[in-house]
């Protein structure tokens, strides 16, 4: 699996601790696996997209991940125990996870910003907090959110965003920008097709648990 700045190579082998907690066990190189990924992910996002959900809810984010999953690895839906290179301490992400949800459900209800704009927020806060180390989680919880607001889902730059290119290196970019308080390329990578872009000053304005994530 692989977080958002983290590119993968197909032909790469799976070293043994990247294997660890792997169901199907046949697979060896990084190319089958995430073909299985993808095909477990299929299966989650025709399930997720039957109906509306209740997207804003930590166990609901936490049975995503694990339909998202539950076919390749065992501790899918379970919170990563183990530092990264992003997102917060595993024993924050519990707390700085509910302190997003509950932002993001303020933000609905007083209708602070556009639909688009706050699934792009909710977005930059679960890469923020990593919950599961997996990119591909948080971006299609922001595609569930925006449907749900009456809206559609994302391009994310119509590409695999886990593989390496330019697509990746943009998206990188605006999440970059993002941690600056700067959501305007995000926003413009996503991108808002046909809807209003979100203003520009208030774009400028990042929340309490960003900035607490940064100075870790």
């Amino acid at each position: 699996m692989t977080g958002p700045f983290e590119a993968e190579d197909a032909a790469t082998p799976l070293t043994p601790a990247e294997r660890d907690g792997l169901i199907p066990t046949h697979v060896t190189l990084h190319g089958e696996l995430n073909e299985l990924e993808q095909q477990n992910i299929a299966d989650a996002q025709a399930w997720a997209f039957e109906r509306k959900r209740d997207v804003l809810n930590e166990a609901f984010l936490r049975g995503l991940h694990r339909r998202m999953f539950n076919k390749v690895w065992r501790w899918a839906g379970d919170y990563r125990k183990t530092e990264r290179n992003l997102g917060v301490a595993p024993h924050l992400i519990q707390p700085e996870l509910i302190q997003a949800i509950n932002d993001a459900r303020f933000w609905v209800e007083h209708k602070s910003y556009e639909f688009d704009e706050l699934a792009v927020r909710f977005h930059h806060k679960a890469v923020l907090v990593h919950p599961f180390a997996n990119g591909r989680w948080a971006r299609l919880a922001a595609d569930l959110l925006v449907v749900g607001q009456g809206g559609t889902r994302f391009s994310w730059g119509g590409a695999k965003l886990q593989k390496a290119g330019e697509a990746r290196k943009t998206y990188i970019d605006a999440l970059h920008s993002a941690d600056n308080h700067d959501f305007v390329p995000l926003c413009h990578f996503l991108p808002l097709q046909g809807r209003r872009m979100p203003d520009i000053e208030n774009l400028h304005h990042t929340s309490t648990l960003a900035v607490s994530a940064l100075a870790r």
